[in-house]
């Protein structure tokens, strides 16, 4: 037998806990749509139907599970909440269909994307990479992943409170880009794996955190997700 010789002990693989087991799922990579609620593409100066998806990643380790207490992060001033289905792969491939791209999906889970929104804004005002701005430290929270017989996207409500106070409610159904779309298009641009996350985007009502926040997700039918901004 053969063994493989790291200069240094491999981090453990990102995983996520899958409603009402012991199981993990283990993460491969994160991929995110950019803009794919109308009202969203509106409020941030967007028109939804003039351009096709945008697609971003985040690394696998930027998982961060419910119940956790997230640090604010550095360098930003205006740190946002994005609540977010995220659809977990248990296949993939190129060019999938349309019409195949659900037999893929394993489960579904609440999410959100913490987004340092004034370097974002900076960096699009100079045609930059968004990385630095979306793809920092513990920048994707997710709740417990139900499996796909157990739900499917509808009409559920999407919605998130920030100590208390809801900022954003709206419904699945307001998706410019369906799930099967989202995966047929993504897998044109990169092969799909077993293990992969994809964030489908966020409704309007975006907004900033503050040190200490409490902030619930949730999604009708899946487990909520619930994280704390450090003091």
């Amino acid at each position: 037998m053969v063994y493989t010789r790291y200069v240094w002990t491999p981090a453990a693989r990102p995983s996520v806990a899958v409603a009402g087991t012991e199981d993990r799922f283990a993460v491969r990579r994160i991929f995110c749509v950019g803009r794919n609620y109308a009202d969203h593409v509106r409020e941030m100066g967007g028109d939804p139907k003039a351009d096709p998806p945008i697609f971003f990643t985040k690394p696998a380790d930027a998982i961060v599970a419910s119940g956790s207490v997230v640090r604010y992060p550095p360098q930003t001033a205006d740190l946002h909440f994005e609540a977010e289905l995220v659809v977990a792969l248990k296949s993939g491939g190129t060019d999938i269909e349309q019409d195949q791209a659900l037999s893929h999906v394993y489960g579904y889970a609440v999410g959100n994307d913490l987004t340092r929104r004034d370097l974002q804004h900076a960096a699009r005002a100079k045609g930059l990479p968004w990385d630095m701005s979306k793809a920092f430290d513990a920048s994707a929270q997710i709740g417990a992943i139900t499996p796909a017989e157990r739900f499917t996207p509808g009409a559920q409500s999407i919605w998130l409170q920030v100590n208390g106070q809801q900022r954003q409610r709206s419904q699945l159904t307001e998706m410019i880009w369906s799930v099967p779309e989202i995966i047929a298009l993504l897998s044109g641009f990169v092969a799909l794996q077993p293990g992969d996350l994809i964030y489908t985007g966020t409704p309007d009502g975006v907004g900033p955190l503050q040190r200490g926040d409490q902030v619930r997700v949730g999604i009708d039918g899946l487990d909520e997700l619930e994280f704390r901004i450090a003091e």
